[in-house]
């Protein structure tokens, strides 16, 4: 029988979040991914705290034009700062079971740029 594409998304994932777990030093930068948006968050599973998040739904990524790459890559840079005021520096990067290509990648990147280390 064929898995639907959440089907398999979901079975990556699972086998992902086995291996990537965040803790206090190193939280877990999870990404997932719409059709229209991409939201980002910053993980500390061990005490189930969500140290910092941005998406392309906030007021100054959203009024900000170009393709669906170039916004991820902002989200990426908003996310990174805040974790950096929140004194994070280096993260486990949770591609949430999508290719590390396209919008996952830019937003990796993004976050590269910005100063977080993974």
């Amino acid at each position: 029988m064929a898995l639907t594409k959440n089907q398999r998304r979901t079975r990556i994932k699972n086998r992902i979040r086995k291996v990537v777990s965040g803790t206090e030093a190193r939280p877990r930068l999870t990404v997932f991914r719409s059709n229209k948006e991409i939201y980002a968050q910053i993980v500390d599973d061990v005490n189930g705290k969500t140290i910092s998040a941005a998406s392309s739904r906030d007021k100054d990524i959203s009024s900000a034009k170009g393709n669906k790459s170039e916004v991820a890559t902002l989200v990426g840079k908003a996310v990174a700062e805040k974790a950096l005021k929140a004194g994070v520096e280096t993260i486990a990067f949770d591609r949430g079971g999508y290719l590390y290509h396209g919008r996952v990648k830019s937003l990796a990147e993004g976050a590269r740029e910005a100063g977080l280390k993974f």
